[in-house]
């Protein structure tokens, strides 16, 4: 008897590569797109060009492609572009893929070892300083064209660093860009970490480099108007593991949790490394001081979705919720308080920007009704920590939600008077649509509606710029 064959789950559904890069006008819309909603809806996501290398590629190695949303008079129009990196470029010359996942060494084709594979830029996209950056956390910002999508080349801003996370801050206040970037080193999976400014007009204006407690995927981190956290969980990187055959990255608690804290008027020398139990996080949503007290919101996890043990066993799937991190900056104790504030599970946290690292009221996140730790969702939350209220909207039976993106009504609206922007997968038709939510009122449901022709593969982060 033949035995089944294996589809890899990242390779399939709407996880499954598109083979165009297209432009669409004038979309159909349904409901009512505001008059006020002008700009673009940014989003970024794997969408790997030729068949990968590994039969377990990883979702988070696919070469990275831009879609973007044109909103102007209540009329919509799309267009996507793959971000063309030195990887991508080689590999289309040789019309195939060249580097195995994750770069790894032992599945990559000899015309390309030793060679870094120049980066996928397929995890989140951001505007600042007049510049549209594509990121991941390996390579530095890859810059492209805000109307055409064109690549245009990487920013060095890590300079010697080279590494550039996929999660910067930005500063409501200073106008600042504030990043990180881990596995800073000579070899592969390097304990180094780095941290930089880039000011309002793309300038940096700091950059340092210190050690971590061990070599982890350190995908996003926490910054305030005052300090700065550096979340080191036991999701682990190990070149040693690699070579022998082992995942790249893989969990492993006994390492415990490290949360570096800093201040970001102070040198590196001064980071302060706290313990917590065990978890991990992929993103936060906001963080804030009173008096001397640090809070953060971060999505938790009990242990790393998505990744092996770091044996190579399979890992158990598990879902996020909301946690609030409690730090003592007076140095009383060195013990970061956990404490669940929401039983929803979900994903993909975002706020009103112009409160980051500031005391907030209105929270936003994909939601998992059904709690089924797959990192799927079937809804948009809105919570709103002042009242302690939650409203949920959830979708029809098969469609799929991203990241909620919040776009204030005006320059000098309150917080959270706006709207949400989003895509949602469409399970029975299999294409996608963009959707506009009046962020006051998430449980109404979409308020405007803009049907794609196709589909966008699921994918990552995406954020908003105004016209």
């Amino acid at each position: 008897m033949n035995a089944p064959v294996q589809v890899n789950p990242y390779l399939s559904g709407n996880f499954a590569p598109i083979a165009t890069e297209d432009d669409f006008h004038d979309l159909k819309v349904r409901g009512d797109i505001p008059k006020g909603l002008r700009g673009a809806f940014y989003r970024n996501g794997p969408n790997p060009q030729f068949a990968p290398r590994d039969p377990n590629h990883h979702w988070f190695a696919g070469d990275g492609m831009l879609h973007a949303f044109f909103v102007e008079d209540g009329k919509v129009s799309y267009k996507n572009r793959y971000a063309r990196t030195p990887k991508w470029e080689t590999e289309h010359a040789a019309g195939k893929s060249l580097w195995g996942t994750f770069g790894n060494p032992m599945t990559s084709d000899p015309s390309v070892a030793g060679k870094d594979n120049g980066g996928v830029a397929n995890t989140n996209v951001v505007w600042h300083a007049g510049k549209l950056l594509a990121l991941e956390e390996g390579h530095q910002p890859l810059e492209m064209d805000p109307l055409t999508l064109a690549t245009k080349g990487y920013v060095e801003y890590a300079g010697a660093a080279k590494r550039f996370t996929a999660h910067p801050k930005m500063d409501p206040e200073t106008g600042e860009m504030v990043f990180f970037g881990y596995g800073i080193g000579a070899a592969p999976f390097s304990k180094g970490m780095a941290y930089g400014v880039v000011d309002r007009t793309g300038k940096v204006t700091r950059l340092d480099v210190f050690d971590t407690p061990y070599a982890s995927m350190v995908h996003d981190f926490c910054v305030t108007d005052r300090h700065v956290l550096f979340p080191v969980l036991p999701l682990s990187g190990s070149l040693q593991r690699v070579m022998s055959g082992g995942p790249a990255f893989g969990w492993e608690p006994a390492l415990g949790s490290h949360i570096g804290l800093m201040a970001r008027n102070k040198g590196v020398e001064t980071i302060r490394w706290l313990t917590t139990d065990p978890c991990y996080v992929f993103h936060p949503m906001n963080a804030w001081e009173e008096g001397d007290t640090l809070y953060a919101d971060v999505m938790q996890y009990a242990r790393a979705p998505l990744f092996p043990n770091a044996d190579g066993s399979p890992g158990k799937a598990c879902s996020a919720y909301l946690v609030r991190w409690q730090i003592d900056l007076s140095g009383k104790t060195d013990t970061v308080k956990q404490t669940r504030i929401d039983d929803t599970a979900g994903e993909f946290p975002r706020l009103d920007e112009r409160r980051a690292g500031l005391s907030y009221r209105h929270g936003y996140f994909a939601v998992d009704s059904t709690d089924s730790g797959k990192v799927v969702f079937n809804g948009i939350a809105h919570i709103d920590f002042k009242t302690g209220k939650r409203v949920v909207h959830q979708f029809a039976r098969g469609d799929v939600p991203g990241e909620p993106i919040f776009v204030p009504k005006s320059e000098g609206a309150v917080e959270g008077e706006g709207w949400l922007v989003a895509l949602v997968y469409r399970g029975a038709d299999d294409r996608s649509d963009f959707v506009v939510f009046d962020a006051m009122d998430v449980g109404k449901g979409p308020i405007g509606v803009a049907e794609l022709p196709r589909r966008v593969p699921f994918g990552f982060h995406g954020n908003w710029r105004a016209a």
